[in-house]
Order: structure tokens, then sequence, then C-alpha cells
């Protein structure tokens, strides 16, 4: 095989005008959010053994809000945290900072599968939002939080009747404030000559720094007494006795309940690894705009925003006034490797530098400081899904599917749940107790996903009409997405 990157093809876009090679020259190859000299300092690895009630294997979010959570419900338990390199330096350091209060990736995601929990959903994900705000303000996380809400954006006219039906489905099941806004109303928010509508959640999405989230929620598991350790990959999971071993490189945790917060890494439980593959998503940063520069664009409400297309862009303004211009490319390596000579994507910088002044000319001349980019975890129904294994002692959430910003605490409350053997009003629900189909072994992975990306990008180029292996994939609730 020639390689073994497989990404979406930017078709007929021609070559990246010289604006777009101009703006990434110089631009530093590692994540804006990351690049913080408020980053905190590495803590110790494991040495030796340990011992614990509850040990989470993962320092990113879905780990986290589970240490944090288990402290909460129960402050006498002894909880061990284990992280293979720092804390939130993959996905949850490196993530578009949209916190949303979807589980199920989207409004028309979770009318597809789960149509009679639909509103039961809504209304849980809506309460773990609540929550995230609420933890943040208990704890004092400075991570500029803003629930300014998310706009979806059509840039084609056949979206625009989507964005309306999804506007009608919001107001059937009573979701939030979610508004169509006509032409001039989405240019009145953002001005941008490719927006035609949008569609305004006002409440169901925040923006935050990523990083400084996460760093915030391991301080604030450390005062509860959570015990942190990094550079401490957990390297096997077995059975010993009535507890769990989890093999370290310099030693072992011996505890009697393990949470798995793996994500895009391949898991500890051996059966669920076929339910998840690794994407790689990508994004850029630009230097921080002046105020003529701001009020060329408008975007006083500093919403995030996101178009509506198979391969679809997100967007947002950071505290300091840059923009973060992210997605479109879908990368999948063959045989589902995570490695980090893969997180950077030359080709995709420049694809997204060209999309960028596309859709702000009144730009021209910015400059982008950041390009980077890394693994998510994806699966065939786009939305996290659980589960527990070694008769209970062990649980897991995975899938998140560049969602997990907000969804994964609410994975963290399913996984404690499962453990605690509660029958809750979320392991009740049919989201919680149904799997994904899972992706079929390689070579046919890697074919099925290269014919699902030319699939979607025929339909983004053809007003969104599906062809028939879409339509197969959409009976059998089999996807790929970013």
């Amino acid at each position: 095989m020639a390689t073994d990157a497989m990404t979406r093809s930017s078709g007929g876009e021609g070559a990246p005008t010289p604006s777009a090679w101009k703006a990434l020259a110089g631009a530093a190859y590692r994540p804006y959010w990351l690049d913080d000299p408020g980053r905190p300092g590495p803590r110790p690895a494991l040495v030796g053994e340990e011992q614990c009630d509850l040990l989470v294997v993962g320092g990113g979010y879905s780990g986290l809000w589970t240490a944090l959570i288990a402290k909460e419900r129960d402050p006498g338990r002894e909880v061990v945290l284990v992280e293979g390199q720092e804390i939130g330096w993959a996905a949850s350091g490196r993530n578009g900072g949209f916190c949303a209060a979807s589980l199920t990736h989207g409004l028309g995601n979770g009318a597809a599968r789960w149509p009679d929990e639909l509103a039961e959903l809504e209304r849980l994900g809506h309460h773990n939002l609540d929550a995230i705000e609420s933890a943040v303000e208990r704890y004092g996380i400075d991570c500029d939080f803003e629930r300014t809400g998310e706009i979806d954006v059509a840039t084609e006219p056949y979206q625009v009747a989507e964005l309306r039906e999804a506007a009608q489905l919001a107001a059937e099941i009573g979701v939030g404030e979610q508004e169509f806004l006509d032409r001039d109303a989405v240019r009145a928010e953002v001005d941008s000559p490719t927006f035609l509508a949008g569609l305004w959640d006002r409440r169901g999405v925040a923006m935050l720094h990523p990083a400084k989230l996460a760093w915030g929620l391991a301080r604030a598991c450390a005062e509860l007494g959570v015990r942190i350790y990094e550079h401490t990959p957990a390297a096997r999971l077995a059975g010993a006795g009535a507890a769990m071993d989890v093999r370290t490189p310099y030693g072992r945790v011996r505890a009697r309940q393990v949470a798995l917060a793996t994500n895009a890494f391949p898991a500890l439980v051996r059966r669920v690894r076929p339910y998840v593959t690794p994407v790689y998503d990508h994004a850029l940063m630009t230097e921080p705009l002046n105020q003529e520069q701001l009020d060329a664009i408008g975007w006083r409400g500093r919403q995030g925003l996101s178009d509506t297309a198979n391969h679809f862009h997100y967007f947002r303004l950071t505290a300091d006034q840059r923009i973060l211009w992210g997605g479109y490319d879908i990368v999948y390596r063959y045989g589902g490797r995570v490695r980090a000579e893969y997180d950077h994507h030359p080709a995709t910088y420049r694809t997204l530098a060209q999309h960028f002044f596309r859709c702000f000319p009144q730009l021209e001349g910015v400059r982008f400081s950041h390009a980077w980019g890394g693994a998510i975890d994806t699966c065939s129904r786009f939305s996290a899904f659980f589960g527990s294994a070694h008769g209970g002692r062990v649980a897991y959430a995975l899938g998140y599917t560049g969602l997990g910003v907000g969804a994964t605490r609410f994975g963290a409350e399913v996984m404690l749940d499962l453990l605690a053997g509660e029958r809750t009003e979320r392991t009740r629900l049919e989201m919680v107790r149904s799997k994904p189909l899972p992706f079929p072994p390689e070579p046919v992975r890697w074919a099925g996903i290269g014919i699902t990306q030319w699939s979607m990008t025929r339909a983004d180029e053809n007003g969104g009409r599906r062809n028939l292996w879409l339509k197969a994939m959409d009976k059998v609730g089999l996807g790929f997405d970013s």
C-alpha cells in the first residue's frame, strides 16, 4: 500500500491561494491551548505498588470527571488516577473548546437513533451542561467559560431547509432556546458572504479553554484527595481475586474497581476495541485580531459556529480575540494506529487556510500562529457507548466522536452508576444499554472508510443527495464522522 493515511479528497478546489500559503508561514506546529505559560509542571510517575477503591485509567476529561464525581459521591473512597503522559495532553487539551449539552452528536443523530428517548436525552444533556458550569464556578476553574451558544450555519441552499426542520424538531420536543436565523439575521451576528441561514442554540453550548479545564479538574481532584500519577501508562488489566490488577511500567495498582477512560487509545478490555477507531482532526489558530478586523466580521455575541456539511468546519473566538478554525478533513490511518508523527497533516492545514479566507475574505492578511492535530475516538453511531466487564468491576465509556468536552461528564456518571450496580435514569436509557455496530477488521475497514469519505464528499458537492452507499449505511446504522 502506497500510504497508510486516508483523508477526504479536496478535489476540484485547486491549489491553495497565495494568501493561504502566506498566512501559514511561521505557524507553530503545536496546540495553541497547550502553549500556555500557566501549564502546570509534570506530576511524578507511579513507582511501586498502590491500592485503592477505584482506579481511573486516563487523564483526559473522561477520567478527570470520573475521579472528581467519585470523590463527590463518596469523599472516603480512595481514588487513584494514572495517565500515560500528562494531564490533558491529548484530545482534552487540543479540541476546539465547544462544550455542548448534546449527548447524541446533535438532534438529528439522536432523533434517528433514539426517537422515543430524545426529549429525555436532551433534558439530561442540558442538566449535564448546567452541572459543568456549576463545577467550574464551585472549584474556581479559570477556563474562560462563556455560555454563548452555537450557531449552525447553512452555506448551501439545501442546508437552509435542513436548519428549518431542525428548528421545528427542537420546538416539538421543547429543547432550550433555538432560533432560526435567515440570511440577514445570521450575518448580523457574524458576517460572512457564505452564510445563507443559521440555527442559534442560545444556551446549549459553552465556549471554553480546553486545556485549562483539564488542568483545573486535575487540581480539584487532587484537592479532594485523588492520587494522580502521570507518565504511567496502564499496560495490562487482569483479575486478582476480588480485585483488579493493573500493571504499569514501574509498578502496579490493585483496585476494587476500575474505570477506563482511554478513548482513542487501545482499550484494556480487548473485546471493546472493534467499536472504536481513531481519526485525526486538525485546527488552525489566528493571531489576535485588532478592533478593525473584529468590526469587519461582527461576532459581538461570541457564539461558536459550525457549518452543516458532512465535512464541516467549526470556529470560535478565544478570550484573546483569535479565531480557531478547524475540522473538514478526516484523516484515518490504516490499522487505527495512534502515533505522535501522525498529528500534523500539512495538506489539511493548507485546505483549512484556504477555506478560512473563503469564509472571511474581509480578513485577508491575517496570519495563523498555530497549526495542530491529534487523534479522537469515533464510533459508528457518532456518540458515546458504555459497558462493564470483569463481573461489573470494570466500566468504560468510549466513542465520543469529537463531542466529548461536555458529554464526558455524563459518561463519568454512567461509569460510576455501572460500577455501583445502580439502576438510574442514566442506566435505564436505551442509548446506555445498547452498543454501536463494530467497525470491520482491516483491510475492509480501510476500504469502507474510504468509500464513505468519497460518498460524503460527493453528497456535499451534489446538494446533499446521498448515494446508495450512504443510504445503505444509514439503514443499518453504521456511520463514520469526525
